[in-house]
């Protein structure tokens, strides 16, 4: 947490005219566990908190795509 500089987000947050954070992480166990890290501690400031989708890659082949990417790609469809 020190890395990330949190105090000075959450200072930005409250002060700033901000509605919305958007997480970008690596899709790793760090990754999630920073991002779920920084939702509990922004959520309580009324602060949307969002992150970018996860699925398969443009350009990808379907063929070699493991369950879990799969199972992302499922829960963050769109409609056309």
């Amino acid at each position: 947490p020190e890395d990330i500089n949190i105090p000075s987000l959450i200072e930005r947050l409250k002060s700033d005219e901000v509605s919305e954070l958007i997480l970008a992480m690596n899709p790793n166990l760090e990754g999630e566990s920073t991002a779920m890290y920084i939702s509990r501690l922004v959520k309580p400031i009324g602060i949307k908190v969002t992150r970018l989708a996860k699925g398969l890659s443009v350009g990808g082949d379907l063929e070699y795509a493991d369950e879990v990417t799969l199972s992302k790609a499922i829960a963050g469809r769109t409609d056309m």
